[in-house]
């Protein structure tokens, strides 16, 4: 009986340190460059818990990852917004416990409760941004700048570079259009591919680019004008004073990224304390004054540096507001972006 008793305590002993074991390390998917240098070392050192970082450069890459056996490996993944629905019909992803992520009071009210995901069951926000053009001062017109130098071949004025990115890239395209950048309408969707192959045989045109590429070009001088994520080319002309980044006049994409996890990660109680510390006031502003992307949590909003938040090219102003669409996932419709994008880069 007594043997019995001591290899019951055993087991039980060996769960709770197996348990305690799984609690110190946490497996991060994110994209690249998109947190400060210290901000993991510093949630190591607050929590004792280990991180593995792996960076994708595309929501197509970490998608194909996740379905390839990541989603068992991975405790979090960042997905853009309009991909959530489409992740959970998957089954790709968790239900996150409120009760373990106090901070999520934290959240600015237009993040609570999105319509790509109600009652915030898979995702909380880590940061939301535009699609805009860095271009190169001197060399492109307007303040801010129009669409046109990349989509009218009559108003082009040098090199460009557009995003390899699905409906981001599409939808920017619709926005210069004015047309709604989730229509399934079959006359705008012919326009648009249109306009996009004349684009393509444009002299200037100089591929699709994804991640930091883009930018590179414009600081290097060897392009006028780029699609990219407004911090990513807000940080660039920090550093290159003759390269401006601004959202375009016509209006822009407006992107939200989230915090969730995978279905089967192997430490989630381990993820539900990294999203609360992502959610806490404090690191929530030292994480957006580092990317430069405005912050979706209100109680970090006092800690922003006060350059950023008065600085539309990263909190837009109410009028331009209006002109940011977000993207939707279209269900069955996707399939006719990605036939479309197919048709327009192989041609």
């Amino acid at each position: 009986m007594r043997k019995i008793l001591f290899m019951a305590l055993a087991m039980v002993l060996l769960a709770a340190n197996m348990a305690m074991a799984a609690d110190k390390e946490l497996r991060l998917f994110i994209w690249s460059e998109y947190m400060p240098e210290d901000f993991v070392p510093n949630f190591e050192k607050e929590t004792g818990i280990k991180v593995r970082v792996d960076y994708y450069e595309s929501m197509e890459e970490m998608i194909a990852k996740l379905q390839a056996g990541g989603v068992s490996q991975y405790d979090i993944v960042v997905p853009s917004d309009y991909l959530l629905p489409t992740m959970v019909n998957l089954e790709l992803l968790a239900k996150i416990d409120h009760a373990k992520v106090p901070n999520i009071k934290n959240l600015d009210d237009l993040f609570v409760n999105p319509k790509y995901d109600v009652g915030n069951t898979y995702s909380v926000a880590y940061q939301w941004g535009t699609l805009g053009m860095m271009y190169k001062k001197g060399k492109v017109p307007g303040t801010p700048p129009s669409w046109a130098v990349m989509f009218d071949e009559k108003k082009q004025v040098g090199p460009f570079v557009l995003i390899d990115s699905v409906r981001e890239m599409l939808g920017s395209a619709l926005v210069y259009m004015g047309k709604d950048v989730n229509t399934t309408d079959p006359a705008d969707l012919k326009a648009l591919a249109d306009m996009m192959l004349t684009v393509k045989k444009s002299k200037y045109f100089q591929g699709f680019e994804v991640g930091t590429g883009a930018r590179s070009k414009v600081v290097a001088g060897t392009a006028v004008a780029a699609i990219v994520y407004n911090g990513d080319g807000l940080r660039a002309v920090a550093e290159d004073p003759t390269s401006g980044f601004a959202n375009p006049a016509e209006g822009a994409v407006m992107w939200v990224d989230n915090l969730c996890i995978p279905a089967k990660a192997p430490h989630p109680e381990a993820a539900h304390k990294f999203i609360n510390y992502v959610l806490d006031a404090k690191n929530g502003a030292h994480l957006s004054n580092w990317t430069q992307y405005p912050t979706p949590n209100k109680a970090a909003k006092e800690f922003i540096t006060p350059e950023d938040l008065a600085n539309p090219a990263i909190y837009p102003t109410k009028e331009y507001t209006n002109k940011l669409q977000l993207l939707r996932d279209l269900g069955k419709d996707n399939r006719l972006y990605d036939e479309l994008w197919t048709m327009i880069k192989t041609r």
